[in-house]
């Protein structure tokens, strides 16, 4: 019988892999490899780069001990073709395989370069998601406008989880209105489960710091696992001792706690180790049996089930130039404070260093401050989108981009968001401790020290006007805005155009 070559990614680490289960483990020939296409068509941060190989080196070797016949490819290795297609035409040669099997990846770019080949490739369906391609379009099909919120209930209703019969466990679809709350004074909890790198994992950490040092982001200290056992602990610890707190405080943001009560999960799910019905149905069991609220695992399925699978949904049926999209035209180049430049703003320097220290921060902090900051100023979406994909260790293109270019930057014209998710630094100061330390006082509104996010908010308003004026969502914004006196409307327009002059000089801000 004539082996078949069988594709396995960075991000398919699952035992239950489509391509897997279609194999024939007496004759097919698993392939992974470790390239340097995948590795730097962005600068990803060494953490990401780091847990990803060394998962794979881990997963090759539990599929070797359950019998297959694999060949792996390290990054360093004499005979790497540097590319995924590559590697692929290597093993072919070397073993004689005319086809490879496999399960299509999470990014055009690489669907593209697989089924473009020049070897017949069999590309089948990621049954590790919810909801099919064709069971999104079907979804979609005839609806003005995508929610994310009416998807979720079909994926509620789809898997029985937090269902009582027909309907929604607790007689409510959704409980985020108790999930809003403020910084608490004290948190009792550490993080999430940090894990100390085994022999294996320090060859790879080696190997990283050799390569990609100059990659923006520390790989020091390394404490993510990279085994499904270690994520599964990972879990354990989080259902356990995080999620009671999750719901209540998962907007908040604090300097002193990073994570607060955030599981930190996504990165073993993102890369396989982890399901998402697992991890649902042990965030159920934990309310069933009295341990969690209801609004907290209500809120932590929630960002799984409706909102992970809907974002994947709106990127595969939005096609390819969805990353392109820039339906607000802004130009501006991404500063270099989101590289670690110095700058007078504490929320943006907080978020900044702990995505450079850690590889991660929470949705909010991504969202409100990062992300809000962007959109206030004009920043040419492409370069936020870039920027996401390359820093977090749980960022992927099926999953950052649609969070970026949609529900961040408003790129797509809201496709995602029913309005683009902009405030001042009253969010900001409600929802965190960040303007406590901070040059910039929240509570000035004009002139000197005033909040750059109080002056770019009505900046933003103002020159997008003709667009979102008749947004019902948006409707008190603008009634706001219009009810100042119109020298104070004059003053905070000169104001905002001043700072973002010296953004653009380049002057510390």
């Amino acid at each position: 019988m004539v082996s078949r070559l069988i594709l396995v990614l960075g991000d398919q680490l699952s035992e239950g892999l489509s391509a897997l289960a279609e194999a024939d483990k007496g004759s097919d020939i698993v392939v992974m490899a470790e390239v340097a296409d995948e590795a730097g068509y962005v600068r990803h941060h060494p953490k990401k780069i780091a847990l990803v190989f060394a998962a794979m080196r881990k997963f090759a070797q539990a599929l070797k001990e359950d019998g297959w016949d694999l060949r792996y490819t390290q990054l360093d290795d004499t005979h790497n073709a540097g590319s995924i297609v590559g590697e692929l035409l290597r093993r072919a040669e070397e073993t004689g395989a005319q086809e490879v099997i496999c399960t299509e990846p999470g990014e055009w770019r690489l669907i593209d370069k697989l089924k473009y080949a020049p070897i017949r490739v069999q590309m089948l369906p990621d049954h590790r998601f919810l909801a099919s391609h064709a069971d999104f379009e079907g979804w979609a099909e005839g609806r003005r406008a995508l929610r994310m919120e009416y998807f979720y209930r079909e994926m509620r209703r789809k898997t029985g989880l937090f269902m009582e019969g027909d309907g929604p466990a607790g007689g409510q679809w959704n409980y985020d209105h108790d999930n809003r709350k403020p910084a608490p004074d004290d948190v009792d909890h550490d993080g999430p489960l940090r894990f100390e790198p085994d022999a294996q994992t320090a060859e790879v950490l080696d190997l990283v710091e050799a390569r990609f040092a100059d990659h923006f982001g520390d790989l020091y200290p390394f404490e993510f696992g990279t085994t499904r056992a270690q994520a599964l602990e990972a879990l354990d610890h989080f259902i356990t001792h995080a999620l009671p707190k999750f719901g209540d405080y998962q907007d908040a943001m604090l300097e002193e706690h990073e994570t607060l009560y955030h599981a930190v999960l996504s990165p073993y799910l993102n890369i396989g180790l982890l399901g998402p019905i697992e991890i649902c149905q042990a965030a159920e069991k934990a309310w069933q049996d009295g341990y969690v609220p209801i609004n907290a695992a209500e809120g932590f399925i929630r960002q799984i089930i409706g909102w992970r699978e809907y974002v994947r949904g709106i990127y595969f049926l939005e096609g390819p130039d969805y990353v392109t999209r820039n339906a607000l035209r802004h130009d501006r180049d991404l500063p270099d404070f989101y590289w670690g430049a110095e700058t007078k703003m504490n929320c943006i320097a907080h978020a900044v260093r702990q995505t450079k220290t850690s590889a991660y921060a929470h949705h909010i902090q991504r969202l409100m401050v990062t992300g809000n900051f962007a959109l206030l100023a004009g920043v040419d979406p492409a370069q936020v989108h870039e920027w996401y994909l390359e820093v977090y260790a749980d960022a992927f293109e099926w999953v950052e981009a649609p969070n970026t270019i949609g529900m961040s930057q408003f790129a797509d014209g809201g496709v995602i968001a029913s309005k683009p998710y902009v405030s001042s630094g009253a969010y900001i100061n409600r929802m965190s401790n960040y303007c406590k330390g901070c040059a910039y006082k929240v509570s000035v509104k004009t002139g000197e020290g005033a909040c750059p996010f109080n002056l770019l908010y009505w900046h933003f308003l103002d020159r997008h006007r003709d667009r979102f004026k008749d947004n019902a969502r948006m409707g008190n914004m603008y009634r706001t805005w219009d009810r100042m006196d119109a020298d104070r409307r004059e003053t905070v327009l000169i104001d905002a155009r001043k700072w973002l002059k010296r953004l653009d000089a380049g002057e510390v801000v």
